[in-house]
């Protein structure tokens, strides 16, 4: 037996090129994406579009996360350089 539930529900569908492409122009404009990629991970709409932009929202999360470090320890490192009159 088939599961007809993809059918059924359109947010179950496999999204097209045509969805794919406008999905990508759209996060390609600055301080757009990122309320659209808020927008389409927890609003409701297609599953693949929501998990697509969840991943990136945790992908940014990582960045930030890495990137105040390495901020940090350049600083330190900075700080610390010229407390030592080098």
């Amino acid at each position: 037996m088939e599961n007809n539930t993809m059918a059924t529900d359109p947010n179950k569908a496999v999204m097209t090129m045509g969805e794919w492409l406008i999905t990508l122009i759209v996060l390609a404009i600055p301080c757009v994406n990122v309320i659209m990629y808020f927008v389409w991970a927890f609003g409701n709409g297609n599953e693949n579009r929501k998990n697509f932009c969840r991943a990136g929202l945790i992908v940014m999360a990582v960045g930030i996360v890495l990137s105040l470090i390495l901020y940090a320890v350049v600083g330190a490192s900075l700080a610390a350089a010229l407390s030592a009159g080098y």
